[in-house]
C-alpha cells in the first residue's frame, strides 16, 4: 500500500508538469478554430462555439502552403542526411580512435557551441555570397554534412559508453577501422543516431533565421518564412496563423511519437562521461 501511494505521489507532479507543457499546444488548436472575435474575448474560451474549421482551408488558400512544405521537406531531408552521415563518423573518431591532439581538437569543436549565431552570421553570409550560393539551399544544408558540434558531442559521449572489447577483438582478427565502425559500432549506435536525426529534423524544420538570411525569392521559402505572411502592417491574422502553424508542427509530433523509444534510449545512453 505504501509503495502504491509513493508511486501515485511520484506521478502526480510528472502529470502536472506534462499538462503545463501541453497547454500551449491545446491553446494553439483552440485558437485555430476560433473567429477573430472569439480570440480576444474575455474570459478566454478554450472550446470555441461554433468551431470554425474553415480557418484551415483559408490558411491553405492564403499562401502557397504546399510549395513551402515541399521546400521545407527538401532542406530538412538533406540536413538530416548530412547529420546522420557526419556526426556518427566524427564522433567515433573522437570517442574511440587515438590520435595526437584529439582531446584539444574536441574541446575546440565543443567551444564553437558557445558562439551565438549572430557572431558567425555576417562572415558566413559573405562567404556564401562570394560563392554564389545565395537563394539556394546549399547554405542551409552544407554545414550539416561537415558536422554539427552538438551532434558530434552527442555521438562522442555515446561511443565513450561502448566497451572496447568487441572492437579490439575485431582489430586483432585483422579487421580494418572502417569495417569495425560499419559492422560493430554503427549497429550499436542506432538509438543515438535516431536521436540525432530527430533533433536535426526539428531544428531544420523550424529554422527561421537561416532561410530569412539566404532565401530572398519567395518561391524558395520554407514554411517558417511562409507563416510570416500572416503578419502585415495592420496586425496579425491569428486564427489563420494558428491553423497554419498547427499543420506545420504535425510532422514533428507524429515523428516523435513513433521514435520516442529510440529518442529516450539515445538520450540516456549518450549521457556525459569523461
Amino acid at each position: 500500500m505504501k509503495r502504491r501511494i509513493k508511486s501515485v505521489l511520484k506521478y502526480i507532479p510528472l502529470c502536472l508538469a506534462g499538462l503545463f507543457f501541453f497547454v500551449p499546444f491545446i491553446w494553439l488548436i483552440s485558437t485555430s478554430l476560433k473567429s477573430s472575435d472569439q480570440i480576444f474575448s474575455y474570459p478566454p474560451e478554450w472550446i470555441p462555439k461554433p468551431a470554425k474549421f474553415s480557418n484551415y482551408r483559408e490558411a491553405f488558400e492564403a499562401i502557397p502552403y504546399l510549395k513551402y512544405i515541399l521546400n521545407t521537406m527538401k532542406t530538412t531531408s538533406l540536413a538530416v542526411l548530412g547529420n546522420v552521415l557526419s556526426a556518427p563518423m566524427i564522433g567515433y573518431a573522437f570517442g574511440k580512435l587515438k590520435w595526437p591532439g584529439r582531446d584539444k581538437v574536441f574541446m575546440l569543436v565543443v567551444a564553437t557551441m558557445m558562439l551565438p549565431f549572430t557572431v558567425t552570421m555576417i562572415p558566413l553570409y559573405s562567404l556564401f555570397s562570394r560563392l554564389g550560393w545565395i537563394n539556394t539551399y546549399i547554405p542551409l544544408v552544407l554545414p550539416d554534412f561537415l558536422g554539427t558540434a552538438y551532434f558530434i558531442f552527442l555521438m562522442r559521449q555515446f561511443y565513450r559508453n561502448l566497451p572496447d572489447e568487441f572492437m579490439e577483438a575485431a582489430r586483432i582478427d585483422g579487421a580494418s577501422e572502417l569495417w569495425v565502425y560499419a559492422r560493430i559500432a554503427l549497429p550499436l549506435e542506432k538509438p543515438a543516431v535516431v536521436t540525432v536525426a530527430l533533433f536535426s529534423f526539428v531544428w531544420s524544420w523550424t529554422d527561421f533565421m537561416g532561410p530569412l538570411i539566404y532565401l530572398t525569392k519567395s518561391s524558395k521559402w520554407t514554411i517558417s518564412l511562409g507563416l510570416s505572411q500572416f503578419t502585415n502592417t495592420y496586425g496579425v491574422d491569428w486564427a489563420l496563423l494558428m491553423a497554419a502553424s498547427a499543420i506545420a508542427i504535425l510532422p514533428m509530433v507524429i515523428l516523435f511519437f513513433f521514435l520516442q523509444k529510440y529518442f529516450v534510449e539515445g538520450s540516456m545512453s549518450s549521457g556525459v562521461k569523461g
